[in-house]
């Protein structure tokens, strides 16, 4: 995809450092269980669908918070590296986020989320303001203070930026930032928590896992892409892959978009780790080439 076709996109959300753990199964309460390999992955929501939507082309800029701890340097740098623009990226005193993830051999995940300096996102300042009007897409996801969500939100809709939704982690929103939203993507558990409130989004983006992904939009009928047979190693990132790159070839028409974030989603579940492993437009195009 060609940077100038694409949108720009401005991304508000979490960035962490990911603490992944590898086992054959994962515990149940109370139980230990022996790991087979650790590592220390840059992550977040935010973070990896900003990547995910530079790797597909767009012109991303990331609004949030790191620490001013060893973890943070890397997360800024990580950012950069995939050509995200981190010119307002807030750098706090204190820890930065992580989270602890768990996989097993099947590659599904358990995760615990630590929002360290992501939970410093209490207002937005006049450069982020300004950053989200200049943009096309603004795309939030539910991992900082809910109140500075709404609040970029609201501004970007006041300024003619179309806001995209990624309502996860569940929990309850206000009516006021539904109103907002006119792309919601969501997953098989995000779709039924938020059910009621769906139904009045305009675009609505619903990822099946192995099943592809359903678009519905204001007409009231639905498109759907197939799943791509992969093999799946980790399934960590792979709804941020889908979401970034989906937001990125958003202008390029429904069908494509689809196309393309679902492939985007496959393919990142081929390799390990979160950033790391979302694909770039490359590898995406020579998927979409062969079938």
């Amino acid at each position: 995809m060609d940077r100038t076709d694409s949108p720009a996109v401005v991304v508000l959300g979490s960035i962490n450092m990911d603490l992944v753990a590898t086992t054959s199964r994962r515990p149940a309460p109370g139980e230990t269980v022996l790991g087979s390999d650790f590592a220390t992955v840059p992550g977040g929501k935010g973070a990896n669908q900003a990547i995910a939507a530079a790797r597909s082309g767009a012109r991303v800029r990331f609004l949030g918070a790191i620490g001013d701890d060893a973890f943070g340097a890397e997360l800024a740098a990580t950012l950069s590296g995939a050509g995200v623009d981190t010119t307002v990226l807030r750098r706090v005193d204190g820890a930065s986020g992580i989270a602890s993830i768990v996989v097993d051999e099947t590659g599904e995940n358990s995760i615990i989320v630590v929002a360290g300096a992501n939970g410093r996102v209490t207002d937005l300042t006049a450069a982020e303001l300004g950053a989200i009007a200049e943009a096309d897409i603004l795309l939030c996801q539910l991992e900082i203070p809910i109140d500075t969500v709404l609040a970029a939100a609201q501004h970007a809709r006041a300024s003619g930026t179309v806001v995209a939704l990624n309502p996860s982690p569940v929990q309850p929103l206000p009516d006021a930032l539904w109103a907002t939203v006119d792309i919601a993507i969501v997953n098989a558990l995000e779709s039924e928590q938020y059910a009621n409130e769906l139904t009045h989004v305009a675009h609505l983006v619903r990822t099946l896992g192995g099943d592809g992904a359903v678009y519905r939009g204001t007409d009231g009928n639905e498109r759907s892409v197939a799943g791509r047979t992969v093999e799946v190693l980790d399934t960590t990132g792979a709804g941020d892959a889908f979401t970034g790159a989906l937001v990125a070839t958003w202008n390029q028409g429904i069908t494509a978009a689809l196309n393309w974030a679902n492939t985007a989603g496959a393919l990142a579940t081929t390799r390990r780790g979160t950033s790391a492993a979302i694909p770039g437009s490359d590898r995406i195009a020579a998927a979409l080439a062969v079938g």
